[in-house]
């Protein structure tokens, strides 16, 4: 009988990754046994357990600088073009954070060598049970850094690049992108209809690393992620 399924579990990067092919398409998932591979911008990490999941907690460093307030931490050969990324995340505004703090927190992709430019797709916890509708209607944001920030997106193309899904602010959420040349999808918790289409990714078909991505403003948890290559 041919062997359809391979399994190779080797060590990298954040403790450990397994790789899987089947059918011609590889998955790469991230389990952050470790912090061993992880690399911070801006940022420290830490392995903790959130809500009965190991996890890794990202916060600002005291000497983060970006602009945007971005923090990272990009997986060790992540590189990728196309592909499905899968993350369970968990966002909720830091103790003492600003009024306007809505707990950012998602993944960027593609993040070119200079580590300040990707694409990213990310949630606005606090926004997506808020009494206000307009409110509800900036749960999740698509992005392009640094030439293309939330601010400019929405002047330009109000509505475009942003939607409304059900959130909860520090519960556990889990993320699906889709990545096909300049298009992506987002679905959040397993829903089988994308809550946000992008189909002009400002970076082009492009490729590059994934990063755990949040606010520095963010109490920022990351339990798994993994990558399916077609």
């Amino acid at each position: 009988m041919p062997l359809i399924t391979r399994l190779l579990v080797v060590a990298l990067g954040v403790g450990a990754f397994a790789q899987a092919t089947t059918h011609g398409s590889s998955v790469q998932e991230w389990a952050f046994k470790s912090l061993d591979g992880l690399k911070t911008v801006n940022s420290t990490a830490e392995i903790t357990t959130y809500r009965g999941r190991r996890a890794v907690h990202l916060t600002p460093s005291p000497d983060h600088s970006t602009p945007q307030d971005d923090v990272l931490a990009l997986l060790g050969d992540s590189d990728m073009t196309n592909g499905t990324i899968d993350a369970e995340v968990a966002g909720a505004p830091r103790a003492g954070a600003a009024a306007d703090s809505r707990g950012f927190i998602g993944i960027a992709f593609r993040v070119q060598s200079d580590e300040t430019r990707y694409e990213n797709l990310y949630l606005r916890p606090t926004n997506g049970r808020a009494d206000d509708q307009l409110r509800r209607n900036h749960s999740v944001q698509y992005t392009s850094e640094p030439e293309f920030p939330w601010p400019r997106l929405r002047e330009q193309s109000a509505g475009q690049y942003e939607s409304y899904v059900d959130l909860e602010a520090g519960a556990w959420t889990s993320m699906r992108i889709v990545v096909s040349g300049r298009r992506a999808e987002l679905y959040v918790n397993r829903a089988a209809q994308p809550c946000l289409i992008v189909s002009d990714l400002k970076l082009g078909d492009a490729h590059g690393r994934i990063a755990l991505w949040a606010h520095s403003s963010t109490d920022a948890y990351f339990s798994r992620v993994a990558l399916q290559r077609p």
